[in-house]
């Protein structure tokens, strides 16, 4: 169990928690009520509430409220004299008082509409010095809360007997964020939320692009360390008041969630574990390391040495390529031990089959790893390569040239063989890297990852390749637009759309891998038995396996198409059918044709012509790879010419589209993006360009000059013919 899985389990116990809604929460910018906010955060406690959890609330706002009410009513019943008059601020406490009547009628409202009673309970510092009072208040909130009744807490600062209680910080409390955590204990919760206007609790400023959300505090890491900015723009204490009430409720025992109250389903989504927020907890020390890299230190560190990289010569790159093939081979049996407790570990585990299909290392792949990279490391070096030249005037002469992009963030699940593909394509590339590899192949990727570092010279530095261990740092990771270029996921739909939702970076890879194969009237159908057959047996879990079966209506009822399906059931390939084959071939309903199994299954289809398939694929594919089977070749080069794939292909298996097939050595991925990069991509899809412009004291006021006296223009010629 990783640092990340320890320190959320607790949460499958939270049975009653508090939850402190701040005021900038409650309120926008203009001071005046957040309906849609506060709304969303009543649709959550009902949610909670429902699911039978005991939730407390602890609400800021009603000062600000009230000085907003008031302003408003000494504007209207003001003279136009008395406006001339130097304004008096109001009093603190009328404005507490004015606006909590506000605040607890809107509650009650916005409860009312969701069948859900709430109740108000006012407290003072002076109460709690009282114990009648805190047992008569615990027995009070066990009681409401055995009714499903939200109690809703607040300083009563109308009548507190401090001089200022909107701005005095001593006592048993001293705002709302304290208060919520003395009530945590009192009432035994076993979670408080603070929500806040930011995400959590940052190094330094939220403002500022250097600080990093800390998911986890360490007291023994953090305390002193960390720089606050600004007092909240309202309320009493801001970021500062909340840390020191986390700090003070977790270390007796409250583990605590500082999160954002501005996102719809943040306090439902800790509650399931998500890495939302800053934790604070009593075993946080016993989860994170004192001294961690982190996440901006090990981005620049890769950009770092990929330019010490991209320094070196061309012959000592090849070189670190060979080394690390070498070195592969060389610790074959450790590799393979590592990977074995990892299949071990996922089988106990009940992972899925297909997952344990792409997780294990069969024998002979560390050797066809190998070979890959000398392929790699043999090709032309991609860096540097003179695209095209231009001779601008006499003696001017601008080059386009091929350049690495800077540093990539690759995410992928399961499979550890893509940590040694990718990574060899990146020294290729002269690219710094960052990889994150699903915590199923941990051992494997950790093993795999320091034999390719060790054989990295220490000029250009192991820190070339960083491998990003804990789900918490990629949060941060997709925040580094600044540092990171591009960042590639390989695995589920899932993984990807959550990436690309969730950074500003580019983002090259496909979300879904459902692959066609259409079977033509004209096909050759020994041909077809053949490529079907590998297309959807060879490699199930990958990406470019066979996913739906399409068939020419004249096939259906043949003997070849028949003899087909045998062929795939004594495979063990279960059919589903659309509704038209279910409906002539006897299959049970597929259900959707939008699916990827990644198993021995399939779907098969029913359809016109080869324009009915093109129509279907568009429709239901993922652009990822499609196969024609026909000898008619009118209708083959009308599939290969309309088909919107990144790959297509005429009488071949779809497990074709492979990089390492292609002829590139290697593939980072395959990308279904119609920007940048398409298909199998390997050394050319890491690549940019520079333009580097070559002359001779040329200015271009001299070439204004020239054009207005002669009318001459650029010479702009080819200079590679």
């Amino acid at each position: 169990m990783d640092g990340l899985d320890r320190s959320r389990a607790f949460l499958k116990e939270v049975k009653r928690l508090v939850i402190k809604v701040g005021t900038a929460v409650v309120t926008r910018a203009d001071g005046r009520l957040a309906l849609g906010r506060l709304g969303a955060l009543c649709e959550q406690i009902k949610d909670l509430n429902t699911q039978g959890y005991e939730v407390i609330v602890v609400s800021s706002g009603a000062v600000g409220l009230g000085r907003q009410r008031l302003k408003y009513r000494r504007l209207v019943n003001s003279s136009f004299a008395d406006l001339q008059k130097p304004q008096v601020e109001l009093d603190g406490k009328a404005c507490a008082a004015v606006g909590q009547n506000c605040l607890m009628a809107l509650y009650d409202t916005l409860f009312s509409q969701l069948d859900v009673t709430s109740a108000q309970l006012l407290v003072t510092d002076n109460d709690f010095r009282d114990k009648a009072f805190r047992n008569q208040l615990s027995e009070t909130v066990q009681s409401l809360l055995a009714l499903k009744v939200i109690p809703i807490f607040n300083e009563n600062d109308a009548v507190s007997t401090r001089r200022a209680p909107y701005e005095d910080s001593s006592g048993i409390f001293w705002d709302n964020d304290s208060l919520a955590a003395l009530l945590a204990l009192e009432l035994k919760a076993d979670l408080l939320v603070l929500l806040s206007d930011v995400e959590g609790l940052y190094s330094g400023p939220p403002s500022d692009p250097k600080s990093k959300l800390i998911h986890t505090y360490v007291k023994e890491k953090h305390q002193g360390g960390i720089t606050f900015g600004d007092k909240s723009r309202v309320g009493r204490g801001g970021m500062t008041a909340k840390v020191k009430a986390a700090v003070n409720a977790a270390y007796a025992g409250i583990p605590v969630v500082i999160t954002s109250g501005y996102a719809p389903e943040n306090i439902i989504k800790v509650l399931q574990g998500e890495c939302l927020g800053t934790l604070f907890h009593q075993d946080a020390h016993l989860w994170a390391p004192v001294k961690e890299c982190s996440s901006r230190e090990m981005a620049v560190a890769a950009r770092e040495s990929s330019r010490r990289l991209q320094a070196i010569s061309s012959h000592d790159r090849r070189k670190i390529l060979l080394d690390i093939a070498d070195a592969l081979e060389a610790n074959e049996k450790l590799i393979k031990t590592e990977n074995e407790a990892d299949v071990a570990t996922a089988q106990q585990a009940g992972y899925e089959k297909s997952l344990i299909a792409r997780l294990a290392l069969k024998p002979g792949k560390i050797s066809s790893l190998a070979n890959s990279i000398r392929v790699l490391a043999n090709m032309e070096d991609p860096i540097g390569r003179i695209l095209k030249r231009t001779e601008l005037a006499d003696g001017l002469v601008l080059e386009k040239t091929s350049s690495p992009l800077g540093v990539l963030l690759i995410v992928f699940e399961s499979r550890p063989d893509a940590l040694v593909q990718i990574a060899s394509l990146a020294i290729r590339s002269g690219n710094g890297l960052l990889l994150k590899g699903g915590k199923e192949a941990k051992r494997s990727n950790a093993i795999l990852h320091k034999i390719i570092t060790d054989a990295i010279p220490d000029s250009v530095g192991g820190k070339l390749i960083g491998l990003v261990t804990s789900r918490e740092e990629i949060p941060d990771l997709l925040k580094l637009d600044d540092v990171i270029d591009l960042v590639i996921p390989r695995g589920s739909n899932k993984l990807v759309s959550q990436i690309k939702i969730s950074t500003k970076i580019p983002v090259l890879g496909h979300a879904d891998g459902i692959c066609h194969v259409y079977l033509d009237k004209s096909a050759n159908m020994d041909m077809a038995k053949r490529i079907v057959v590998d297309a959807k047996v060879d490699y199930p879990a990958a990406c470019n396996a066979m996913e739906t079966l399409l068939v020419h209506k004249d096939l259906s009822q043949s003997e070849g198409l028949s003899e087909l399906i045998v062929d795939l059931r004594v495979e063990g390939v279960t059919l589903y059918g659309g509704p038209r084959a279910s409906s002539l071939l006897n299959f049970p309903d597929a259900g959707s044709f939008h699916h990827e199994y990644n198993s021995l299954a399939c779907t098969v289809e029913i359809v016109d012509d080869v324009y009915a398939a093109i129509d279907h694929i568009h429709q239901h594919g993922s652009a990822h790879t499609d196969c024609i089977i026909a000898e008619d070749q009118e209708v083959a080069e009308v599939f290969l010419h309309q088909v919107d794939s990144a790959a297509v292909f005429h009488n071949a298996s779809t497990r074709f589209c492979d990089g390492a097939r292609f002829g590139l050595g290697a593939e980072v991925g395959i990308s279904t993006s119609r920007i940048h990069a398409r298909g199998p991509v390997g050394v050319e899809g890491l690549l940019t360009t520079r333009w580097i412009l070559k002359g001779s004291g040329q200015v271009v006021d001299a070439h204004k000059l020239e054009r207005r006296d002669k009318k001459k223009t650029y010479i702009q010629r080819n200079a590679l013919e």
